[in-house]
């Protein structure tokens, strides 16, 4: 496995302090310590060439967990082992095989052409000149940066900044990629545009990819694996239809009848989510909407109807608030 997490926890510890210089005194004297777990005993492991997302809350503990498992920070107790290393052990080996793409940080230099950055990566990754080309012209091509190399990082435009991004983050091959919101603030068009090289990038070169977003379209475009993590523990860990078989209890039934209709007739069926004139939709029970379809059917003049499951977001929002 290129990655193994086992029972990793991360505590962090404060004191409470009462406000003014008496609240000072009382605090050296009687100290009252507060423990936040921010990762709880969690464990997984990662295939070499699994693209995996970790989805959760701000608070949840997935950026604590990439932080641990990319050596910034040293966990609590546990053990993981990132292509046979301890990732906080910062071994040379280790660094020169992993790589972090954060969307709301920058490891270009904001002044410089981006072409000045990638030079002196290559001089940090030690980077052979021959493989340093043509790493540089597969990626630059890919993502369309050829007329953008040499122009300053803080005058391109915020998707062209980001594949600018991966572009540093990948010049060195790594083995695994840690992807922190990739796609944060940027339009539908550029989002598309880094999802489509991701994922084509991760099933040509067989790198191990762990993704966080929010953006439950990042998730659904690009993992076939998920893990969901709530108040720092794992709570599911499959296949991302697992998650609906696991915990969407219900279905979504899409009416268009051929005269407007009372709210109130239907609400026999299941809960009327919406109402717009003809067209209705009802949340009715996952395992009886086939024959609840059917009655709907036999007893009102129906034009279209539609069967579908309740969005993977909807899920993931609903597991946290049962989790809350």
């Amino acid at each position: 496995m290129t990655i193994q997490i086992q029972n990793l926890s991360k505590i962090y510890t404060s004191h409470v302090k009462e406000p003014g210089f008496l609240g000072s005194l009382k605090s050296l004297v009687n100290r009252k310590i507060i423990e936040k777990k921010a990762v709880n005993d969690v464990s997984f492991e990662i295939g070499e060439g699994e693209f995996v997302g970790l989805i959760g809350e701000n608070g949840a503990g997935k950026t604590t967990l990439i932080k641990m498992l990319s050596g910034i920070i040293f966990p609590t107790s546990g053990d993981a082992k990132v292509l046979g290393f301890r990732p906080w052990e910062r071994k040379n080996e280790y660094k020169k095989n992993f790589s972090v793409i954060m969307g709301q940080k920058n490891q270009l230099w904001w002044d410089l052409p981006a072409h000045d950055s990638f030079l002196l990566l290559k001089d940090i990754y030690e980077i052979e000149d021959s493989d340093f080309k043509k790493r540089l012209d597969y990626l630059t091509e890919t993502l369309g940066m050829q007329n953008n190399l040499n122009t300053q990082v803080r005058k391109l435009s915020l998707g062209e900044r980001m594949k600018a991004e991966i572009i540093a983050a990948l010049l060195h091959s790594p083995k695994v990629v840690y992807l922190d919101e990739p796609t944060i603030g940027l339009d539908v068009i550029a989002q598309e545009s880094i999802r489509k090289f991701l994922k084509e990038y991760n099933e040509e070169q067989k790198t191990t990819i762990i993704l966080t977003s929010h953006y439950m379209d990042d998730i659904e475009a690009l993992c076939e694996r998920v893990v969901i993590m709530d108040n720092g523990k794992k709570q599911f860990d499959g296949k991302l239809a697992g998650v609906i078989e696991k915990y969407a209890n219900e279905k979504i039934i899409t009416l268009n009848f051929a005269d407007e209709i009372e709210k109130s007739s239907l609400t026999k069926f299941g809960a009327v989510v919406s109402l717009k004139q003809s067209q209705v939709e009802i949340k009715v029970n996952r395992k009886n909407s086939t024959q609840i379809a059917g009655d709907l059917l036999k007893n009102y003049e129906i034009t279209d109807i539609n069967i579908r499951d309740i969005s993977v977001e909807e899920i993931v929002r609903n597991i946290f608030k049962e989790g809350n």
